[in-house]
């Protein structure tokens, strides 16, 4: 991650979001969440859901 926001996504299956080392800034519906190294943030199925600005380091991609 290199601190450029992404636009709103969903999907139709869920997706995790493991945070290797940095932090991720979320955005899901109206909910602002920060997500630190070692964490993982599971987005339900068909939850809209974006990166906001100032996201930094690693990030591992888990679709189910």
């Amino acid at each position: 991650m290199d601190g450029t926001p992404y636009p709103d996504e969903s999907h139709d299956y869920p997706e995790g979001l493991l945070v290797v080392d940095g932090q991720l800034n979320l955005k899901v519906g109206s909910d602002e969440i920060t997500v630190r190294a070692g964490e993982i943030f599971i987005v339900p199925v068909g939850i809209a859901h974006s990166v906001t600005s100032g996201s930094t380091g690693t990030l591992v991609i888990l679709d189910a």
